[in-house]
């Protein structure tokens, strides 16, 4: 009997599936920090990494990939990805910019939605393997884009509105990160708290099943991806708004980076398990690993090497454990 409080202690401090890749990821963070400071201070003298101005920057930028992140991670939590994102960002920024005054933003969110719409009706009801669908969309939307501009850089600039939203601070918090923060909050709530997130996780377990039991699997696929879509498009009015115009393949880095958060955050790669306090720290890793590597001038092409090589990591580490099916 002396031994209960002691094994309720154990119990209560164990980790559950869904806890060790937060963990680690939120380990790993740390390791990035200690490695990053130690080269700034041997390089630059000071301990730039450590400032709250240097981390509040990085956040600021990382709201970006965050917004983008969030809308992928309900997609994968079914079981299916978006390959779509890099044009639908960029689509969804110049016909923001295109349009201008009070409707760029609706529209950059209209257009995200739009693609978002088309992706879940040729998923979920003509069938159609999402890599393979939402590859073919991001083509079309690269084709629809190019004949739009000419082939041209947009002439186009970015609203007041825009850049306020992407660059503006109040009480010294970017408004960028406000904005990031709003949806953490609406996906959470929407996951947690409501029938549609059940219904995200019931399908990433099982579709079949999760149909037999009564939930309209194909709205739910269709409604996940027009959030996907639409959240795209949002990133891409603020990435507008950030570099003050519109600019051809402005989406291509985000595609990998939120995968790899998504992944990294413990989500599993075939759906149904999965928690959003993961992938926001994901979002958080990637983006302090690329403003390390960045400081230490690592290339591009380095950096995606790295970043597959993570979510290949994690795949194996993560990727080949059951679902749960309850």
């Amino acid at each position: 009997m002396t031994s209960l409080p002691q094994d309720t202690a154990r119990a209560r401090f164990k980790l559950g599936e869904d806890d060790k890749p937060i963990v680690m990821s939120a380990a790993f963070i740390l390791v990035i920090l200690a490695v990053g400071t130690v080269y700034t201070l041997y390089t630059q003298g000071t301990a730039t990494l450590l400032s709250p101005e240097y981390l509040l920057q990085q956040l600021q930028v990382g709201a970006f990939l965050g917004i983008v992140a969030a809308g992928m991670m309900l997609v994968i939590l079914l079981g299916h990805i978006d390959l779509s994102i890099p044009w639908t960002i960029a689509a969804g920024a110049m016909m923001a910019t295109t349009v201008g005054g009070p409707m760029a933003i609706p529209v950059g969110l209209g257009v995200g939605l739009l693609v978002g719409l088309v992706n879940g009706l040729g998923v979920a009801y003509l069938r159609i393997p999402s890599m393979i669908f939402t590859l073919g969309v991001n083509a079309v939307m690269r084709g629809l884009m190019v004949a739009h501009t000419g082939g041209f850089a947009p002439q186009t600039a970015a609203t007041d509105l825009m850049q306020y939203l992407a660059v503006g601070k109040i009480l010294g918090i970017p408004v960028a990160l406000m904005v990031w923060a709003a949806v953490s909050i609406i996906v959470m709530l929407l996951l947690q708290r409501t029938a549609v997130g059940k219904s995200i996780y019931a399908i990433g377990n099982k579709e079949a099943a999760a149909y037999l039991a009564g939930v309209p699997t194909r709205w739910v696929i269709v409604a996940a991806f027009c959030l996907c879509g639409m959240l795209a498009g949002l990133s891409g009015t603020l990435l507008a708004g950030y570099s003050t115009k519109a600019y051809q393949g402005m989406g291509d880095a985000y595609l990998l980076p939120a995968i790899a958060a998504v992944v990294i955050g413990g989500t599993h790669i075939l759906g149904g398990r999965g928690r959003y306090l993961g992938t926001l720290i994901g979002v958080i890793l990637i983006v302090l690993l690329n403003s390390v590597l960045s400081i230490m001038q690592m290339p591009e092409s380095g950096r995606q090497v790295i970043y597959g090589s993570v979510i290949i990591v994690m795949l194996l580490v993560y990727g080949r454990g059951q679902k749960v099916t309850s």
